[in-house]
């Protein structure tokens, strides 16, 4: 594969993932509360971290998981409100 192609398949995988971000957005909501150690998908509430995977007890409530939507509740977690005034209480 040529220096031309390789440019143009990554601006083609790149504009594809631009345009796929939105629905998956609007089909999972972020889950408080139900990340295993580890299992994190991003920053916690509290700033102490950034990054996906940095998690470091069960079930932290600063911690969060992308989940379907309308399922969070069922899993056991809360909204990122309710976390925070867990976090506080």
């Amino acid at each position: 594969m040529n220096k031309r192609s390789m440019i143009a398949l990554t601006a083609a995988s790149l504009l594809t993932m631009g345009f796929a971000a939105p629905a998956m957005a609007q089909s999972k909501e972020k889950c408080y509360g139900i990340a295993k150690a580890g299992q994190n998908d991003c920053a916690n509430l509290a700033g102490t971290h950034s990054c996906a995977g940095q998690s470091k007890v069960d079930n932290d409530p600063g911690e969060w998981k992308f989940v379907a939507k309308g399922t969070c509740q069922q899993a056991g977690g809360m909204s990122a409100e309710d976390a925070r005034k867990k976090i506080k209480g």
